[in-house]
């Protein structure tokens, strides 16, 4: 390289090494090597799980011509035409075709852009991943998908700013001819240059400095069908409720500052994906949804069907969180009606809470829409955990990132959001009980409960509020607390004889699997 190098300083990650200018005049953080080891897990399962879903839609099309072949050779000239035209409308409408094929809760199970430019070179041959990472400052993530990954094929590196364009190619260069032979640096407006490739890559990484909103209608539009989208926020002020005037006119949603404002952040920003890719007759399918450090960070696959996108706002709900006590309470945007063979999609019904709460009495704030769906598809999550464990030493981050998906494996995959034990007893001003006991106490009850990766001391449960706070009352029996004001939540919510005769006996279930191996789940920020 022309330039000496001792202006500047080798930076290894992984198996990529960039150089720094001593001047740092452009940004690299290095506290986003989880950001970076967790992206890099998650899209060596995406190739793994692609190549899957070819090999079985491989399968089945044999299969089916199979049985065409076996039909009465009777009448070749009809069947002839009969196929011939099934060619013609497969070419012609292929994408209507695939989603006729497919039940509106079950997305498609591979990009139909890559089978459709494949097909006609070698029948059905799976193309190596187009990456696109918008907004690549040093080229760091791009370098470290292209030599790390197998299985892509190009990634291309966006940025505005001249000077990181210039850093990432020589960059590029650095880092040998694997890396010169994938990556490509562009000086481009990432939003101009998604708009103008549509379906065009397989994987679309936004990580932005700040919030993603202004890239998000372009990126669910750069996507092919089936690919991945992979989306980092770092506004978390915003999201988790310090401005939520500000919150909605980027998202689309009104945030609430109760314990669970991470988790909500994180469905919020699935919400506005989801919005976004409505407008295209395309809708999102989370893989995976994690907050960490002072990011949340979403996968989500993006498929295109106009049926199976009314089914959004089955997936959407506002909530309803009392300013008094921990309760809160969901409001689905929309139901369905089911009638022979015929589906209806009608507006949810409501309201789901009186003015005042049941528990204490107080006022609600009202909150969202958020994705009340599943944030994680659990599958993924433990194939992505296996993979990392089997190549541990090839993750930089593997302790914070293990720990983050072992968490996730065992979280309730239907429950949104989730309650504070600590905030229960400061409610009720009482000792708090411990998570096991309080954990064996809803199992015992008939419910089921888990953790969070979100937060150490979030429990999240399929009970209803009232019959955790009965139990939060047979807990204050046998541990009786000082006399309160009438008129405080906590002598209201007291006040009231529990219906539920809460079981505090040990359960076999309070603990995970995890947690009865001691497998570390929250380990200590470095």
């Amino acid at each position: 390289m022309a330039e000496d190098l001792e202006d500047y300083t080798i930076i290894k990650e992984g198996e990529a090494e960039i150089l720094m200018n001593v001047k740092n005049q452009v940004f690299y953080n290095k506290t986003q090597v989880n950001n970076r080891d967790l992206s890099i897990a998650v899209l060596r399962t995406f190739v793994s799980k692609r190549k899957e879903e070819h090999e079985a839609m491989l399968s089945k099309r044999t299969k089916s011509s199979g049985k065409a072949s076996g039909k009465d050779a009777s009448e070749p000239a009809v069947e002839e035409e009969s196929n011939g035209s099934a060619l013609d409308n497969e070419k012609s409408n292929g994408e209507s075709e695939v989603h006729k094929e497919i039940s509106q809760d079950e997305p498609c199970s591979i990009s139909e852009e890559p089978m459709k430019s494949s097909e006609g070179n070698h029948r059905g041959e799976l193309k190596p991943l187009k990456v696109l990472e918008a907004l690549s400052a040093s080229g760091l993530r791009s370098l470290r998908y292209a030599r790390e990954v197998e299985g892509i094929g190009k990634v291309v590196a966006l940025d505005n700013d001249k000077a990181s364009v210039e850093a990432c190619q020589k960059n590029i260069k650095f880092n040998g001819s694997v890396a010169i032979s994938k990556v490509e640096s562009h000086l481009a407006d990432a939003r101009v240059y998604m708009l103008t490739h549509p379906k065009e890559f397989d994987m679309v990484d936004l990580d932005p400095y700040g919030s993603p909103s202004v890239f998000l209608d372009s990126a669910v539009q750069s996507v092919v069908d089936g690919g991945m989208l992979m989306c980092t926020a770092t506004d978390m002020a915003v999201l988790c409720g310090g401005n939520g005037e500000v919150c909605y006119s980027k998202y689309g949603s009104y945030p609430l500052r109760g314990k669970y404002c991470h988790e909500m952040a994180l469905r919020i920003l699935l919400a506005s994906i989801e919005s976004h890719a409505n407008r295209y007759k395309r809708y999102i399918v989370p893989i995976l949804s994690v907050q960490m450090n002072f990011y949340v960070r979403v996968f989500v696959r993006v498929y295109t069907s106009a049926s199976a996108m009314k089914n959004t706002p089955l997936k959407l709900s506002y909530v309803y969180q009392c300013v008094g006590c921990d309760s809160y309470h969901l409001q689905p945007l929309g139901r369905t009606v089911s009638k022979d063979s015929s589906v209806r999609y009608l507006p949810g019904f409501g309201p789901v809470v009186p003015q005042e709460c049941s528990d204490c009495g107080k006022k609600y704030n009202m909150g969202g829409p958020i994705w009340s769906a599943p944030i994680h598809d659990q599958d993924w999550v433990t194939s992505i955990l296996k993979s990392v464990k089997s190549m541990k030493e090839r993750y930089p981050a593997y302790d914070r990132i293990s720990a983050v998906l072992t968490t996730i494996s065992e979280e309730l995959p239907d429950v949104p959001l989730f309650l504070s034990l600590h905030n229960l007893c400061g409610t009720l001003k009482c000792t708090s009980p411990s998570a096991v006991i309080f954990r064996s106490a809803v199992i015992n009850a008939g419910y089921r409960i888990s953790g969070t990766h979100v937060s150490p001391l979030g429990l999240k449960s399929d009970a209803p509020m009232d019959v955790i706070w009965d139990i939060m009352r047979c807990w204050v029996k046998n541990h009786p607390v000082k006399a309160q004001a009438p008129d405080q939540p906590g002598s209201v919510i007291l006040a009231k004889e529990p219906v539920l005769q809460a079981n505090f006996a040990r359960a076999v279930a309070s603990l995970s699997k995890a947690q009865a191996k001691k497998v570390a789940r929250f380990p200590s920020e470095s």
